[in-house]
């Protein structure tokens, strides 16, 4: 485990000071509580400070893979000026996603390692943060018949195992981003004549003047 370099009482009031306040602005009803971290089972995840979120808009956070919880952790590092390398330092939960997320990976990368010890194939994770792919990593450090990597830029990273003796494989090529119509990825809203239809039946044309 590396050693801790952040603690409760150096980071918590800073952590305070930005989130409580993005929290009330937006409306949210939840609270928090913080506490130092502690060493996890086979050190897959070992922050120095975990945030775990209480409250019943918790949902809002774990929607979509936890997009939004993550979200609000990257901002909050962002706030603070963490330097990227230590983001993964502090963590934020909810109803213990992060455990069971990890269990999750870690169940996919022992079915993605049989697969690939009995076709001889490689296997493509679909993209994930940094955080999750170490767990991928971590999960396979042992396996003497196969190998893992990260691969991709950006968004698209991701991590491929391979036998061991197999040389990398060129990137895939990456996929377009879809087209927005609005915000949100919602469709446009217009008046209909941009499309040649009738005027929404919303408005009421003006009155003609006397």
């Amino acid at each position: 485990m590396n050693p801790r370099k952040y603690s409760l009482s150096s980071v918590g009031p800073r952590i305070e000071q930005f989130l409580r306040p993005c929290l009330e602005r937006a409306g949210f009803r939840m609270g928090y509580e913080m506490a130092d971290g502690e060493a996890a089972d086979g050190d897959f995840e070992t922050p120095d400070v975990v945030v775990k979120f209480n409250g019943p808009d918790v949902e809002y956070l774990l929607a979509n893979r936890a997009e939004l919880l993550l979200a609000l952790e990257h901002v909050t590092m962002e706030a603070l000026r963490m330097p990227s390398e230590d983001h993964s330092r502090i963590s934020f939960d909810a109803n213990d996603y992060r455990l069971l997320r990890i269990e999750e990976l870690r169940l996919s990368a022992s079915a993605a390692a049989e697969k690939v010890k009995r076709t001889g194939q490689p296997f493509r994770f679909n993209p994930m943060n940094s955080r999750e792919r170490r767990v991928i990593h971590l999960a396979l450090r042992n396996e003497t018949e196969l190998r893992s990597e990260s691969s991709g830029s950006g968004g698209f990273r991701h991590v491929v195992v391979y036998p061991a003796g197999m040389a990398s494989l060129p990137d895939p090529p990456q996929p377009a981003f879809p087209r927005r119509d609005g915000p949100f990825n919602g469709p446009r809203r217009d008046s209909g004549r941009e499309r040649g239809g009738p005027p929404d039946r919303g408005r009421r044309p003006p009155r003609p003047r006397r």
